[in-house]
């Protein structure tokens, strides 16, 4: 269906300094984290992993619990008995529940879990490791995670629902997105079978949670995928000591602003934290923690409590606690034996922020992977690249140096004044010589003089380009095409598209296809041509 080729992530220019020198190990960053994101790294994690022991039984009982109504494959069956065993470790990955997933990274950070796994395995046979997607359902920034682009058209969820999107209930105005959505999906071979899939899991009165698990499962299950749903009253018992503790001291804070004092100047903070990096969770709210006179209130409410009495709420409902970024993870790598996380460029610079954070707590901080990424480009595209002459490099190129190339290789004429500029520099040079020999005071007027001249031959080339361009419309037209469908929004397409819409034009096999291509430790942008 598809073939292959890759790119280093520089040559895309499309990911920050900071990612870039993290998977080039550069000096500068090593003091941010504790293991290289190789097989070496995650080799020397696991044997360091096993001096942070967890609740295996508890993650057991979770999953067990989650699944019980579910119909399960053997591989997902084998992976949660498996997960009681010392040997056994996770990888993980975690987003929030997007509607329908949201972007197309979504599925590419799962399967780049799924395929780590299986490297791992037959690299170190004595040990099991099992896929893991995160939930994170306790996000309330339903700006970001209710919207979703089918075919370069936004769908919003319009709900006046509130809090935890997680928890969030699917209505009708929910519903009637799924009847837009269809309009575009049914005219494509697989498209109403992607469908049913699609209404037999976000349906009326099931929360977003509930949908998104059903839907993931739906996609992973013959690959073994555990999706886990941390927003469980048991599992953040677990995490009530650090919970504690940030409402005793506000640890996080410290801990990320000694990091920030000491990163490197050069990149980028990302997550700055607050006094308190908690939040208050029931019912339609979700709200900050912050410290008030007589102990502790919640943020836009009238809601206070004595530090005795939230202590009490902590112990008898740790499920209305909620970590926000900063503290988030720490509870990720607290209830999951994980030796690897697979995160975006974004989560991997804010994870190099936090490892003051776990050392506060005594917490494992994980090997980071850099996730995969992929651009498709279906037949038309493909043919349209080849006509116009442009390599996979070319591509991540500005639609302005496309043109400009394009134009300079399939021109006839002379496009530049080289050997003009050439010559009136040694007219200006043999000027200069003779007004020396009257006074030297001169040369500064003829070397004025000189760059005028040069710069209105520079001036005279760009108008030379821009009429040259005028010959070549029919190709500026193929390049904009081009741009739009492989940079929609002028973004990557990972970043804007859906799942949904390749599903229904290539089936099940575009899952297929895309772990069939995923690298597990390559540090490559994919490029995936439909043959």
């Amino acid at each position: 269906m598809f073939s292959s080729n890759k790119i280093s992530y520089r040559n895309t220019n499309a990911f920050s300094k900071l990612v870039l020198d993290y998977i080039d190990a550069a000096p500068v960053l090593n003091n941010f984290y504790n293991y290289s994101p190789d097989i070496n790294g995650i080799k020397k994690a696991i044997a360091d992993r096993k001096n942070f022991p967890i609740n295996r039984q508890l993650l057991v009982d979770t999953f067990n619990k989650q699944y019980k109504d579910v119909k399960i494959s053997r591989k997902v069956k084998a992976n949660i008995e498996c997960l009681s065993s010392e040997n056994t470790f996770t990888v993980c990955t975690a987003h929030q529940p997007n509607i329908f997933t949201g972007h197309l990274y979504f599925i590419y950070k799962i399967l780049h879990a799924i395929k780590l796994c299986e490297e791992l395995k037959a690299a170190m046979p004595e040990n099991n490791f099992v896929p893991v997607y995160y939930m994170g359902s306790e996000d309330a920034d339903l700006e970001e995670l209710g919207e979703v682009y089918i075919k370069g058209y936004k769908y919003r969820w319009q709900t006046k629902q509130t809090g935890a999107v997680g928890r969030m209930i699917i209505d009708k105005i929910f519903l009637e997105i799924i009847d837009g959505i269809a309009g575009q999906l049914s005219i494509e071979k697989n498209g109403n079978n992607i469908l049913d899939i699609v209404r037999a899991t976000y349906k009326e009165g099931l929360s977003i949670e509930k949908a998104t698990f059903h839907f993931v499962h739906y996609l992973f299950n013959e690959y073994g995928l555990l999706v886990l749903l941390p927003d469980d009253k048991n599992l953040k018992a677990t995490f009530a000591p650090i919970i504690k503790k940030e409402l005793e001291e506000q640890f996080s804070e410290k801990a990320v602003t000694q990091t920030v004092t000491d990163f490197p100047k050069e990149y980028k903070v990302q997550a700055s934290g607050r006094a308190i990096n908690l939040f208050y969770l029931k019912d339609d709210k979700r709200e900050r923690i912050e410290v008030a006179k007589d102990g502790f209130a919640i943020a836009n409410t009238d809601i206070t409590f004595t530090k005795e009495n939230l202590f009490l709420e902590l112990l008898h409902h740790p499920e209305r606690f909620s970590p926000n970024v900063i503290l988030r993870p720490v509870f990720q790598e607290m209830i999951l034996p994980n030796v690897a996380f697979i995160g975006g460029g974004g989560e991997i610079a804010y994870w190099l922020e936090l490892k003051n954070v776990f050392d506060a707590v005594g917490a494992f901080f994980p090997p980071l992977i850099l996730r995969n990424s992929f651009t498709i480009i279906n037949k038309k595209v493909s043919d349209n690249i080849q006509s116009i002459g442009l390599n996979n490099e070319d591509l991540f190129k500005s639609k302005k140096q496309l043109v400009e190339e394009m134009v300079r290789r399939e021109t006839e004429l002379t496009l530049d004044l080289k050997d003009e500029k050439e010559a009136l520099k040694l007219a200006y040079e043999n000027i200069k010589a003779a007004t020396c020999k009257i006074d030297t005071t001169l040369n500064a007027h003829v070397y004025a003089l000189r760059t005028k001249a040069l710069n209105k031959l520079e001036v005279l080339e760009k108008k030379m380009l821009k009429a040259e361009k005028k010959k070549f419309e029919a190709q500026q037209r193929q390049i904009q095409k081009l741009k739009i469908a492989l940079y929609p929004n002028n973004n990557l397409q990972e970043r804007v598209d859906n799942v949904l819409e390749y599903i229904s034009m290539y089936g099940d096999e575009f899952v297929s296809e895309l772990y069939k291509n995923s690298s597990a430790l390559g540090n490559e942008f994919t490029m995936l041509l439909e043959k």
